[in-house]
């Protein structure tokens, strides 16, 4: 439930801390890859948590 959980935090914090990412000069021009690259560890993490319980309470 923790991976999940912090998977949903981060999807919801990624608006608000994007345009102090943004505010650093040498971040400024790669924006939309660091965008991507807090999704994909979101959805990693989702997915992490939703495999261990899917292996813990579904599988015999």
């Amino acid at each position: 439930m923790a991976l999940i959980g912090a998977g949903v935090g981060i999807i919801f914090r990624i608006p608000q801390i994007m345009p102090d990412i943004l505010a650093v000069e040498s971040f400024s021009g790669s924006g939309f890859f660091i965008r991507i690259c807090f999704y994909f560890m979101a959805f990693i993490l989702i997915g992490g948590g939703v495999r261990k319980l899917w292996y813990r309470f579904f599988r015999a």
